[in-house]
């Protein structure tokens, strides 16, 4: 049974039961201009208590979840491997360095992980269809989730996505709309579809459990580690896996699990680097010309960007900007030290490790936990062998 209490926006305050809305906060939302990070984004506030008493008995993640497991669609999703990858670990000198796959997620990427909630949302309503924009990891994620479910997945992608990402939205039969401009021109165009029809909107931030969804990978790491790492090392672009991860630890904090937070390290492109830039000056601007090898962290206004920096604030975090030649070399570094082929956005965590070591904010000893957010086969013309 779930323990959710009610939504509670991250701007005024105001509390909204379950159904009373489905994505952002009426009164702030108003405020929100086309162009601008989302305002009025909604966090998932829990009955700690009830949460504690349960988890004495079982430490299942689902006791933080919005939604009853009775709705969950029928494919496993998460539970992906932490381990310590010992050939890098020793070339480093990093002896308490982990990395966390979930590209081994059913469609190759964490997007699952805000999928499922989000379908599983549309089974509790009874709604088919469900739409989002993506730049392809989280289109072939819902894709993915919703055949499973029987769901109808509306796609909203540019034109330039990868082929590997292209061809699994169209395997499980999804209805796709390319557009001609960025991952934000997609994201706007969801945003009028769902205005329009009867349907779900999954657009991350955009719905609140994208953010829930995505907090799965934080309860996992602590359950894995037994422990509250030093570090996690984030790839980020619109910055919801960041707050995901973020709420994870909050939550267990608040249910009187741990006592304290992760520092969380995140890691942009250099020419996506609009939260980077928001945390070093205390100033929002668009990123200028986000063109990037790395296309899931590639985003000109990232949704979430006012939570990601509040985050890295209150974990005493850091961000750092990441070149792409310095993301294809740690691409492939990575694939044969580690075994682990990914796509350029997680090889992007591995190039931010090397920056924050430099810059000494990560001392050699700390509990580290490299966040692996989708395989390398989703983008197999990125690679430079």
């Amino acid at each position: 049974m779930s323990h959710f209490l009610n939504w509670r926006c991250i701007n005024c305050g105001k509390e909204y039961e379950l159904d009373e809305v489905h994505y952002l906060c009426t009164q702030c939302s108003k405020k929100w201009i086309t162009g601008s990070p989302l305002i009025g984004v909604l966090e998932a506030i829990f009955d700690y208590q009830a949460i504690a008493r349960e988890w004495e008995k079982k430490q299942n993640p689902r006791l933080f979840s919005v939604l009853d497991e009775q709705f969950y669609p029928p494919i496993p999703v998460g539970n992906t491997p932490l381990f310590k990858p010992d050939r890098l670990n020793k070339n480093l000198n990093l002896p308490n360095l982990f990395i966390k796959n979930d590209a081994l997620n059913p469609s190759g990427s964490l997007k699952d992980r805000a999928s499922e909630l989000v379908v599983a949302d549309a089974i509790r309503l009874g709604i088919d269809k469900i739409v989002c924009a993506s730049t392809g990891n989280a289109a072939s994620s819902l894709a993915c989730i919703c055949a499973a479910a029987g769901k109808e997945a509306i796609i909203f992608v540019p034109k330039s996505i990868p082929k590997g990402k292209l061809v699994q939205i169209k395997v499980h039969g999804a209805k796709l709309y390319t557009v001609s401009g960025t991952y934000d021109d997609a994201f706007n165009s969801a945003l009028a579809y769902s205005a329009n029809n009867d349907c779900l909107n999954r657009n991350t931030a955009f719905n609140p459990l994208t953010i829930e969804g995505k907090k799965t990978a934080g309860i996992e790491i602590y359950l894995q580690l037994n422990d509250v790492p030093d570090w996690i090392i984030i790839p980020v672009g619109d910055g919801v896996i960041l707050s995901g991860i973020y709420k994870a630890f909050i939550d267990l904090k608040a249910a009187g699990i741990i006592d304290h937070l992760p520092k969380l390290l995140s890691v942009q492109a250099e020419s996506s680097d609009a939260i980077t830039a928001y945390w070093e000056t205390g100033t929002y601007h668009n990123a200028h010309n986000p063109q990037t090898i790395a296309d899931s962290i590639s985003v000109k206004t990232p949704a979430n960007a006012h939570w990601a920096v509040n985050a890295l604030y209150q974990t005493q975090g850091k961000s750092v900007r990441v070149s792409d030649n310095e993301i294809l070399s740690d691409q492939k570094y990575l694939a044969q030290m580690t075994g682990i082929f990914v796509e350029p956005s997680s090889a992007a965590v591995f190039s931010g490790l090397r920056k924050a070591l430099t810059n000494k904010w990560i001392k050699p000893e700390e509990k580290i936990v490299m966040l692996s957010t989708g395989t390398g086969l989703k983008d197999i013309n990125a690679i430079k062998l």
